[in-house]
């Protein structure tokens, strides 16, 4: 299992928890096992959602690996500027 902090405006959909737990090895599967447990969030990654694993923020990066111990953040998607 991988723990999940959630971003403050992304809780609402988490039923106000700051941390979940999925079953995941990368990137997409995080995304689809966050969607199936929390519909609430669907909405939102399908907009577009960053992930911050082990310090490194991702975006679109399907492959990428997560490992059970890794830190792992999810936030709406950040854009330069």
């Amino acid at each position: 299992m991988v723990k999940v902090a959630i971003w403050g405006s992304l809780r609402h959909a988490t039923d106000g928890a700051a941390e979940v737990e999925v079953e995941a090895t990368n990137f997409k599967q995080l995304l689809d096992r966050l969607s199936a447990d929390y519909p609430g969030l669907g909405p939102q990654i399908e907009r577009g959602v960053s992930l911050a694993v082990d310090g490194k923020i991702y975006r679109e990066a399907w492959f990428t690996p997560i490992k059970p111990d890794s830190e792992v953040v999810l936030m709406p998607y950040m854009q330069g500027g």
